[in-house]
């Protein structure tokens, strides 16, 4: 696998050292490479949570037996790599700038396409017995410099005038009587929508719901060549080709300009690292006075994620790296705990033992995208939910199976999310583009 960073992020043999990983529990039987020549009526490339949805929905819903071609094992991308948050987002764009861009019902359909995407994934727990440690009630966005309440009180009003949510403005001693104390913190907002997760275990499970309903799902199976012959879509693996009318690209930060020329330079994969703390004693939570199981964020464009999960133990993240060279990752895990240690000052002598990272993936726009390349051509795609999949790829994978076997009205995309996925101007530069970002936006972010 290629891409824009060091060849160490796209080690497909390197078992992904996070804690999902240590305790997502067995491998999910029937999951194999290809072995010689498969023909199907659709092949799914990336085996996350939008192409396992999208085969899930596809045999489900309309009995078609879709191949889902994953170039690791299932949840080595990013899938098996983020916070758990299943909550609203997918997008980078401002609420102002949504409705000046798309209007306001457009805005609207895109905001319920969200809630929607979170209460699918509930759905989905339910319903396919998929056993991946809920937690929580909704998400809350703290404040982390005493200028940014104002903006916190501006999105409230804007939540509940736009879209009916009534959200909570705690003041910092509020937070601290909730269980969210710490020195970095100014106030917060709750909005009661979603819900924290195991990734790991919901994407192992999507992927054993998806072959029992009768979808094939091949690890360690990358696409390294694509072509066409007699009107069908060959995809080379190596274990063998993959013939099929319609192909859905499902691989988000990792896609591969290789792949092909259709979405070479229109995304742009970021860094997000995670770091997971020991199981922690009641004693330990009390003495930094935290101790809710809330999804929690800063208001950082750079920003920092953290929630308690119910072992007791933290998982921390943040943005921001560009090197994926191994032999960093001792300095890059240094600078992330600084940062932990700078929030939660009270577990500084806490072991940590879990540091990971993985790649999101960035649109130009700043909005998700689903949808054809050209009509007729039998490529389809669902990428760039900017960091926050959990709910949307799922939600995403169902729209395109219906989009694939329904047309475009059974599918229910929001406006938003079908404008075309744009190419980066001079897509050589996207790193550069991203370096120039991340320096401005930390110089803010440490003023402001």
């Amino acid at each position: 696998m290629r891409g824009l960073y060091h060849r160490d992020a796209y080690d497909l043999g390197r078992k992904v050292p996070s804690f999902w990983e240590h305790s997502a529990g067995p491998a999910p039987d029937g999951c194999r490479p290809i072995d010689g020549d498969v023909d199907c009526e659709i092949a799914i490339i990336g085996g996350g949570y939008t192409g396992l949805s999208a085969a899930l929905h596809l045999a489900q819903d309309s009995g078609v037996e879709a191949v889902v071609l994953e170039a690791g094992e299932i949840g080595w991308g990013a899938s098996g790599r983020n916070g758990g948050f299943c909550c609203l987002g997918s997008h980078k764009l401002g609420n102002e700038e949504q409705i000046k861009r798309f209007g306001l019902e457009a805005t609207r359909a895109y905001f319920n396409a969200q809630v929607e995407a979170i209460d699918l994934v509930r759905d989905l727990g339910r319903r396919e017995a998929i056993d991946f440690d809920a937690t929580g009630s909704g998400e809350t966005v703290l404040a982390h410099h005493p200028s940014r309440l104002a903006e916190l009180r501006e999105e409230q009003e804007f939540l509940f005038e736009t879209f009916g949510v009534e959200s909570t403005l705690h003041t910092k001693n509020a937070l601290a009587e909730s269980g969210m104390s710490s020195p970095a913190v100014h106030g917060g907002l709750h909005v009661p929508v979603g819900f924290g997760l195991h990734p790991g275990k919901y994407v192992r499970g999507l992927a054993r719901a998806a072959i029992k309903a009768g979808a094939r799902v091949a690890t360690r199976s990358e696409v390294t060549g694509w072509s066409k012959e007699g009107g069908r879509h060959v995809l080379t693996t190596p274990g063998g080709r993959v013939r099929a009318k319609k192909v859905l690209i499902a691989t988000n930060g990792y896609t591969s300009d290789s792949l092909t020329k259709a979405v070479s330079g229109r995304t742009l994969p970021a860094f997000s690292k995670a770091i997971a703390t020991r199981p922690m004693s009641d004693a330990e939570l009390a003495a930094q006075g935290w101790t809710t199981t809330e999804m929690v964020f800063d208001t950082r464009t750079l920003l920092h994620w953290f929630r308690l999960l119910p072992d007791k133990r933290m998982v921390f993240g943040a943005r921001g790296d560009f090197n994926a060279d191994r032999a960093g990752e001792a300095a890059r895990k240094a600078d992330l705990v600084a940062d932990f240690h700078a929030i939660f000052p009270a577990w500084k002598d806490i072991d940590i033992p879990f540091f990971w990272s993985g790649l999101v993936c960035l649109a130009f726009d700043r909005a998700p995208h689903l949808g054809a390349f050209d009509p007729g051509s039998g490529v389809f795609y669902s990428l760039a939910y900017h960091g926050n999949g959990v709910a949307m790829a799922s939600w995403s994978g169902r729209a395109m199976a219906r989009l694939m076997t329904e047309g475009e009205k059974a599918a229910g995309i929001p406006a938003i999310m079908r404008k075309p996925l744009p190419r980066f101007p001079f897509p050589a530069l996207r790193l550069l583009y991203l370096r120039a970002a991340y320096g401005y936006y930390g110089l803010r972010d440490a003023l402001s």
